[in-house]
């Protein structure tokens, strides 16, 4: 089976301090990936070395078969993605953040943008700096489903969103899922997002992944039950174990 992304040994430190030490992670095709972990243990970290535009100091990344370095044009029109907050210009619209984005796409799909901002309820005109978290999201989401990608980056995307905005983003995310083929790489805290939509889970501490399986495999249960609760004794005993070999 040939692996959407491999990466082994990857190394990134902020000056002295290492953030990511040797961790290894495989994406399946067409599987949801949740990788769990706290606040600060590198996820974000993790996806801009994916996106090429953080330099790892060690270790190897192949994204769709390509170095994100070296191929960086032809790895981002196959990816989607969604930071934590919008990163545009505070003055544009969605409309021009489209308008800007789709001649960059070959893949770009203006049909599945209209019905997307439609479902989403997506306000076009509407600057980024007047509009709320949810909506600046759900434009995001937008953005990075539109050019149809092969592999898809979410960062923190449901964090800070109030809870009908947070279930109208999550809708969307899943919504897409059921749509072909796609591979997705959701970094989140937020326990209740992996037991929705994770086919598996990856669990980082200590810059390194400490555990990697589907859900019922990382908590110990064929039928798991109560799972956010089961999810934070997992990270919880992760937590303790790299505090101990440390």
């Amino acid at each position: 089976m040939s692996m959407v992304l491999h990466v082994e040994g990857l190394r990134v430190a902020f000056g002295r301090k290492p953030v990511l030490q040797g961790l290894d992670l495989e994406l399946e095709p067409g599987l949801v990936t949740v990788l769990l972990g706290q606040n600060g243990s590198g996820k974000s970290t993790l996806i801009r070395v994916l996106l090429g535009v953080r330099r790892p100091q060690g270790g190897s990344v192949r994204l769709l078969g390509l170095n994100p370095l070296a191929a960086h044009r032809e790895a981002l029109e196959r990816v989607g993605y969604v930071p934590d907050v919008p990163d545009v210009y505070p003055w544009m619209t969605a409309r021009d953040l489209f308008r800007f984005l789709e001649p960059q796409y070959r893949s770009w799909n203006r049909s599945l943008c209209r019905d997307l901002c439609e479902r989403l309820d997506v306000p076009l005109r509407t600057k980024f700096k007047a509009m709320s978290r949810g909506q600046g999201m759900k434009a995001m989401l937008v953005a990075a489903l539109a050019p149809d990608p092969d592999l898809l980056l979410l960062d923190e995307p449901f964090a800070g969103l109030d809870p009908l905005v947070r279930e109208q983003v999550l809708e969307g995310v899943v919504d897409a899922l059921e749509v072909g083929e796609r591979t997705v790489l959701c970094a989140t805290h937020e326990l209740d997002v992996a037991a929705r939509i994770a086919d598996r889970v990856a669990v980082l501490e200590s810059g390194r992944i400490v555990q990697h399986g589907s859900l019922a495999e990382v908590l110990g249960e064929e039928e798991p039950a109560q799972v956010p609760s089961r999810l934070h004794e997992v990270l919880a005993a992760a937590a303790i174990a790299e505090e101990v070999l440390s």
